[in-house]
Order: C-alpha cells, then structure tokens, then sequence
C-alpha cells in the first residue's frame, strides 16, 4: 500500500513527486517510457547542447524559483540574455521588431494608422462581456486587425502553433481576460498594476525566459537526485486504475509482460486527455468525451546548427511569421544568442517549428519534403548564402500542444465533478492549468498539497 501513486514522469509528475518526497510521503512514479522526463530532453552532440522538446519557460509564478531553489546544489538558473527583449516579426519579407512599449506601437510599420489610433483608445473602450469569445474577436474589438495579425497571431504562433479564431482567453490567456474583465482595458490595467507594491518574493517573478545551465534536462536529473531512482518505475505499459471500496487498484505490465498490481489511497495522473480512458476505464464515457475532446496540434521541431554562421545578425528571442504571411515555418528561435555555450565558437543554434493549428498537413511530410523546406525558408529568411548545416534534426511531435478551445470550461467542471465522485483520485497535466513550464510547476506543487493535507 503507497500513499501516492503518480502517474507519468514528465515535469508535472517529478515536480509533484518532489514535493510529496519533501513531506515525507511513500510514494511511486509509474511511466510507460522507457525514460524520465517526459517531451523534455537536452542532447550534447558535435558541441551543441540542444533540446528535443520545450526550449525555455518563463519565470511567471514565485514555484520556479522556489524549484531552482530546492534543486540548486545540482540545478542552476539561466535566464535568457537581453537578446530575448527584441522579437522579430515577419511582415512582407522582412523581419521587424516587435514593438515593446506604447511608443514603439505607434511607431512601428507592422500595424496600419487606423490601428495606432485604436491602440490609443483603446483604454476607452468597454469591457467584453462574452466569456467564450475567441481571441480573435478580443484583439479586433479592442486593438484592430493590424494589430491582431502581426502582434497576436504571431505571439498565438509562438506559445500554442494555434489559431486566434479558436482560443478562447478566458481558458488559453487568462491574464489578460482578466486584465480587461478587472480593469476595463489591457493598457489601464497594466498601468495600474505596475503601481502595485511587490513583496520581494513577488520581484523574483520577473518573467524573463529562462532554462537551466547545461539544458533544461538538468533539472530532471537534480529532481530524480532528490527523489531517488526506486520511486519511478519505467516501461510500464497498459496502466489502469481501478476505486476499490476507500482505495485504488493500479495495475501495468511490466517489460516482460507480467501484470504487476499496487495499492494506494491517492492517485494523481499527469497524462495527456488522449490516455485517460484507457488508464481510468471506470470514469463515465459522458465525462471522458468532454475530455478527451480537448485538441491537441500536431507540430515538427527541427534542430539546426552551423559551425560557421554566415546569416543574419542574431541578436533578439528569434523571429515568429504571422499566418498571413503565407510561409511553409512558423518561426525560428535563435538558441546561442540567448544561452550560453549552445553552440561550438562561431556557430549558432536554430530551433524552427513547422506545422501547428493551420498547417496540419506539413506533419504529414517526410523528411526530405520538411528539408526541402528549411532549405528554401531558412536561406531566405535568415539571408544565408550557403545553406549547409552541421547539425539536423527532425523531431515531430504527436501530441504537442493543447488548445484552450471554447469546450475547455466544461472539460474542466468534468474533471471536477470526477475527482468529486472519486475521492483520493487526482487529475493533472497539460489539459487543465495552463501549458507552460511555469504552470506545469505550479500545477505540480498544487497536486502535490491537494494530497499531503488530506487524509
């Protein structure tokens, strides 16, 4: 009998099982790889340090500073270079920096003049009052077109690879729906908010994009330092969870085909909505569909690095397209000039994501037809003469992002009324609380105190 059973060992699931270690819980992790860490994995190969899943967080809750903190000894901080304040946007061929300031915005040529004027009034205009609306419907009520096609939709491109015509703010950016829902207006807010005294805890959350020194896998390995090897359990194929009488039954095949059965009181899942039938076959179908409803994109990352660069000055985050801009990548991000030691000296490092919301059918490519088009996108975006890369690598994604849709609230009132009717039985991950870095941590101390202070 454990008191926890966590299932799956990515971010969310280690960082909770950190925190259940911390209080002295007996604990187990199960996951069906045959690795920790889930999506998140740093390779060191030919003098690069690069990253097979997510790239960077940002610092946007006081949980990652308190999780760089406990893990220090083994786990430092990186945040970014100033490098990461200049973004680049893609309008008409040509790469212009996102603006970063009232002033900027009204000067810059990404947003039409009628626009600019509806920037400035826009502290004037009246708060929304449909709680589904899309984003889309947001930006243009309140900024204009311009402003949503080469602000927005680009920003959108970056975080989720998703559409503004189907994220709902209220459940995909829920700061900034409460911006306009508390303060009437994103510019009023924001002002008034910067006059808000901080405790020093709160001036730690800078949000500034940060990783850890050496790749966002050493914070992995300083989790897994900490917790133990014995506490996870990898290769366990077909987990399910079973509610016997005040317990739960978790049973798996392990590598050599042997169902292995465990008892536990509490049972906190960290998977993806695509496996929870499988792994909770007990939960009513009605309330799984709302689940398993969630949309998840379908997104290909490539790795590219140059020995020599020959390209393009790099000195911002790295350089997003706007959908309107018609072009066959979603953006590319400038690796070694925001982190230290990425590339050999002389050499850059690329992330280049392909795909998303809008370009399903790029996923389906092969690898020749995805080189193709980083051939022909790379050299001209990135005014490189000679496209020969030292580094290549291509890795899709399946189940990259999910998006915060309009169905999202009543995916959530599932999960509530689930773990109502099944009490000990906890769920977590990426289909509810955000889908950054920043909200898997938090997410993870949460769960974690949800079953510490309960019987």
């Amino acid at each position: 009998m454990k008191d926890v059973i966590i299932i799956g060992a990515g971010i969310t699931g280690l960082a909770t099982a950190h925190h259940i270690k911390k209080a002295g819980k007996d604990f187990l992790v199960l996951e069906q790889s045959d690795q920790v860490g889930g999506v998140i994995k740093t390779v060191k190969e030919k003098g690069y340090i690069y990253e097979m899943g997510p790239n960077s967080g940002v610092i946007g809750n006081i949980e990652v500073n308190h999780l760089f903190d406990d893990l220090k000894d083994d786990c430092e901080l990186e945040e970014a270079n100033d490098n990461v304040k200049k973004r680049y946007v893609l309008k008409a061929g040509k790469w212009e920096a996102l603006p970063g300031s009232l002033k900027a915005a009204v000067k810059t040529p990404l947003f039409t003049l009628k626009d600019k004027f509806s920037i400035l009034a826009e502290p004037f205009r009246k708060a929304g009052t449909n709680p589904h609306e899309t984003l889309a419907e947001l930006v243009k009520r309140r900024m204009g077109q311009s402003f949503l096609d080469y602000a927005i939709d680009p920003f959108i491109i970056g975080v989720y690879a998703g559409d503004p015509n189907r994220l709902v703010p209220k459940y995909a950016l829920p700061k900034l729906y409460n911006l306009e829902q508390e303060y009437g207006s994103f510019i009023k807010g924001t002002i008034k908010k910067s006059f808000i005294k901080k405790t020093e805890e709160e001036k730690r959350v800078t949000r500034g994009v940060f990783s850890a020194k050496g790749g966002l896998s050493s914070i992995i390995d300083a989790i897994m330092k900490r917790i133990g090897d014995d506490t996870v359990l990898l290769n366990c194929n077909d987990i399910e969870v079973k509610p016997v009488e005040n317990y739960f039954v978790v049973s798996y095949k392990d590598s050599e085909g042997r169902i292995v059965e465990l008892q536990t009181q509490k049972v906190i899942s960290t998977i993806g909505a695509w496996g929870l039938d499988k792994m909770a076959p007990f939960i009513a179908k009605e309330k799984l569909e709302k689940i398993k409803a969630l949309h998840y994109t379908k997104v290909i990352e490539v790795v590219l690095g140059f020995d020599n660069w020959q390209g393009m000055k790099l000195d911002a985050f790295g350089g997003l397209i706007p959908f309107k801009e018609n072009r066959d990548i979603l953006g590319v991000l400038f690796m070694s000039a925001l982190f230290s030691n990425r590339a050999p000296k002389g050499g850059e490092l690329f992330s280049i994501f392909l795909g998303g919301v809008r370009r399903q059918e790029i996923y389906q490519m092969n690898d020749s037809q995805i080189e193709e088009i980083l051939k022909r996108e790379i050299s001209d975006l990135m005014q490189l003469k000679e496209y020969k890369p030292d580094l290549l690598k291509i890795i899709r994604h399946e189940w990259a992002i999910p998006q915060y849709e309009a169905d999202s609230g009543e995916r959530f009132k599932a999960i509530e009324e689930i773990e109502k009717q099944y009490p000990g039985f906890i769920i977590g991950g990426n289909l509810r609380n955000g889908i950054g870095m920043a909200d898997r941590i938090l997410q993870a101390k949460t769960l974690a105190y949800e079953v510490i202070n309960t019987n």
